[in-house]
C-alpha cells in the first residue's frame, strides 16, 4: 500500500521551492513546497534527537560499569568487563540489520518506537541486576545486551536522513547527526560524574526494591530520556524522502520500497568494492574507539593508583571534554569537506589517531605503583612497589572501623605490571585529545560517503549493515583489549592497534577513487537537475 509523503493541500498553503530554494507556483516535480520542506527538516531534527539520546544511554555508564560490576559480582574480574561492554554491541549488531529491512518495508515510526520501548525496558533491568542472590554479571550481561538491541535504531536513523536529503545537504546532515551523537557523549560521562555525587549507598525504594545510587540513577534518567524520545517521535516524526538533486518523492511503497521517480535511479548497480570498503573502514574506526572508551577506566586505576570513584569522576571529565571537542570537529569537517572533499579528511583523521595511539605507548624507567593485598586476622598486609623494582615497602595497616580501604594500584596477578614503565598522566591526557579529535572526524566521513556511494536507493539494508559492522567492531574491541591488556599489558595493546591502523590507510589508498557519490560515478546528478 502506498502512503503519501505529501499533504494534498501543500500547494495551497505554501510556495513551492526548488532545490536551490527558488519559489515558485509550478506544480513541477521538481519543486518542494515550503511546509513539505520545513515538515521535512522537523523530522530529520527528530532523528538528531533520537540519535542523542541514544547516545546519552550508552556513555552515561560506560565509565561506572566496571566499578558497579565490582559491587555487584564479587567473582567478576577485568576480562569479564570486555564482555560486559561487547554484550551492547553484540544486541546491536543483531538488531541493525533486523531494523534496517523494517524501516524499509514499512513506516519507520513501528522500528524507532519498538526498539526505543526496549532500551526503556533494558535500563530499567540494569538497574536491579543486584537484586539476584548470585551470578549478578550474567544478569548485567543479559540487561546491556537488550539496551543495544534497542539502539540497533541507529541504521533507522542514517538511513532516514540519509533519505530525506539531497547530496548538497547530506554531508551537512551526517555531520550534524555525528554532532548529535558527540554531544550525548559529552553529557552523558558529566551526567555520570554528576551522579556520584549520590554515592555508591544512595538511597533506596523499599516498596520497589530500588536501590537508587552512583550507578543506577544513570540508566533511570536514559530510561526517562527514551519516554521523552517516543512522545516526540508519535508527536512530531514525518516520513520524507527526496532525490540527490532534492526532489520530494510524492509516495513511498513499504512493501516493495519503490517508487516512480526512484526507479529510473537505482537500476545502475552500486560499486559493491566501495561498499565493502568503507564497511571495513568503519569497522576499524569503531573498534579502535571501542577499545580507547573500554580501557580508560581500568588503565587509570592501574596506572596512576586511583580509586573506583576517582576513575569514574576524573575519566567522565576527560571524555566529557573530548566530547566538547568533537563538536568542534563536526563543525570544522563540514566547511573543511567542501574544499577537500570527504575522502582526504578521512586519511587525515585516521592519521590523527594513528599518532595518538603511538603516544600512549609506555616509555621510561618508572613502574607503577603495585597492588598486593591479603585480609588476615582483621588487618590488611599490603605489598607496593614504588619507582622501580629496586624499591618497595611493606606495611601492615589496620582494619577502618566499618569497612576495609579500597585497595589500589596494578593487580599483582598481572605480571606486565612489574616490567612496564607508567604512561604519565600527560601522555594519556594528549593521546586522548588527539583520539577524541580522529574518532569524530573519521566517523562522519565514513558515514557520508556510505550513504553516497548508496545513492537514492533505499538505504535501511545497507546502513544496518554498516552498523552491524560497527557492532561487531564494539564486540571485537572490548575483548581484544580486556584479555590482552590483562596478560600482555598496554605495550602489546596499543602497538597492535597502531598496525591495524596502518593497515586501514593503505587500503583506503588502494579504493580512495572509488569512493565517490553514485551520481557522481553514473554522471546523474546534472541529468537530474536540468
Amino acid at each position: 500500500m502506498a502512503v503519501s509523503l505529501v499533504d494534498p493541500v501543500e500547494d495551497l498553503e505554501a510556495p513551492l521551492l526548488t532545490p536551490n530554494g527558488e519559489s515558485g507556483r509550478s506544480h513541477d516535480d521538481t519543486m518542494e513546497t515550503l511546509q513539505h520542506y520545513n515538515s521535512r527538516w522537523r523530522s530529520i531534527r527528530i532523528m538528531y534527537l533520537t540519535m542523542f539520546f541514544s547516545s546519552v544511554g550508552f556513555s552515561i555508564v560506560i565509565m561506572s560499569v566496571w566499578p558497579y560490576l565490582q559491587q555487584v559480582d564479587k567473582t567478576a574480574d577485568a576480562s569479564f568487563l570486555g564482555w560486559i561492554i561487547a554484550a551492547y554491541s553484540i544486541g546491536q549488531m543483531i538488531a541493525s540489520p533486523f531494523f534496517g529491512v523494517w524501516s524499509n518495508y514499512r513506516p519507520r515510526r513501528e522500528s524507532l518506537v519498538v526498539s526505543t520501548s526496549i532500551s526503556v525496558a533494558a535500563n530499567c533491568l540494569y538497574a536491579y541486576v543486584h537484586l539476584p542472590a548470585s551470578h549478578n554479571k550474567y544478569y548485567m550481561v543479559v540487561a546491556r545486551a537488550l539496551v543495544g538491541f534497542g539502539a540497533g535504531n541507529v541504521a533507522v536513523v542514517r538511513s532516514y536522513v540519509a533519505g530525506a536529503t539531497s547530496l548538497t545537504e547530506r554531508t551537512g546532515a551526517m555531520a550534524n547527526t555525528s554532532a548529535c551523537q558527540a554531544v550525548g557523549f559529552i553529557l552523558g560521562p558529566v551526567l555520570q560524574t554528576l551522579f556520584t555525587l549520590i554515592g555508591e549507598k544512595g538511597v533506596t525504594w523499599k516498596i520497589i526494591k530500588l536501590q537508587v545510587n552512583m550507578y543506577t540513577a544513570p540508566v533511570l534518567f536514559g530510561a526517562l530520556l527514551g519516554i521523552i524520545n517516543i512522545v516526540l517521535i508519535f508527536a512530531v516524526f514525518r516520513e520524507h524522502r527526496v532525490d540527490d538533486a532534492g526532489r520530494p518523492y510524492r509516495s513511498i511503497n513499504f512493501e516493495t520500497e519503490e517508487n516512480d521517480e526512484a526507479g529510473e535511479d537505482s537500476q545502475e548497480s552500486v560499486d559493491l568494492v566501495a561498499v565493502v570498503s568503507a564497511n571495513i573502514l568503519f569497522f576499524v574506526i569503531l573498534f579502535i574507539f571501542a577499545v580507547f572508551e573500554t580501557i580508560a577506566t581500568p588503565l587509570t586505576m592501574d596506572m596512576y593508583s586511583w580509586t573506583r570513584k576517582q576513575a569514574v569522576f576524573i575519566n567522565g571529565l576527560i571524555l566529557g571534554a573530548i566530547g566538547i571537542e568533537s563538536v568542534f570537529a563536526f563543525l570544522g569537517v563540514k566547511i573543511l569537506s567542501k574544499k577537500t572533499g570527504e575522502r582526504a579528511i578521512l586519511y587525515g583523521g585516521l592519521v590523527i589517531i594513528l599518532i595518538g595511539f603511538f603516544i600512549l605507548l609506555p616509555w621510561g624507567n618508572k613502574l607503577p605503583n603495585i597492588q598486593w593485598e591479603e585480609i588476615k586476622n582483621n588487618s590488611i598486609t599490603t605489598t607496593a612497589f614504588t619507582g622501580s623494582l629496586a624499591s618497595f615497602w611493606r606495611v601492615q595497616m589496620p582494619p577502618p572501623s566499618n569497612n576495609i580501604t579500597e585497595a589500589t594500584g596494578c593487580p599483582i596477578v598481572q605480571s606486565w605490571c612489574l616490567h612496564t614503565p607508567v604512561i604519565n598522566l600527560g601522555q594519556y591526557i594528549t593521546a586522548d585529545i588527539l583520539i577524541g579529535l580522529g574518532y569524530p572526524i573519521c566517523n562522519v566521513m565514513s558515514y557520508t560517503l556510505y550513504s553516497k556511494i548508496l545513492g537514492p536507493r533505499p538505504q535501511g539494508i545497507y546502513m544496518g549493515w554498516l552498523t552491524a559492522c560497527g557492532s561487531g567492531a564494539r564486540i571485537l574491541g572490548p575483548v581484544f583489549v580486556s584479555q590482552l591488556y590483562t596478560h600482555l599489558g598496554p605495550r602489546w595493546a596499543f602497538s597492535l592497534i597502531c598496525g591495524i591502523v596502518v593497515l586501514s590507510l593503505l587500503l583506503l589508498e588502494v579504493v580512495y577513487k572509488r569512493l565517490v557519490a553514485f551520481s557522481v560515478r553514473y554522471g546523474r546528478l546534472q541529468e537530474q537537475s536540468c
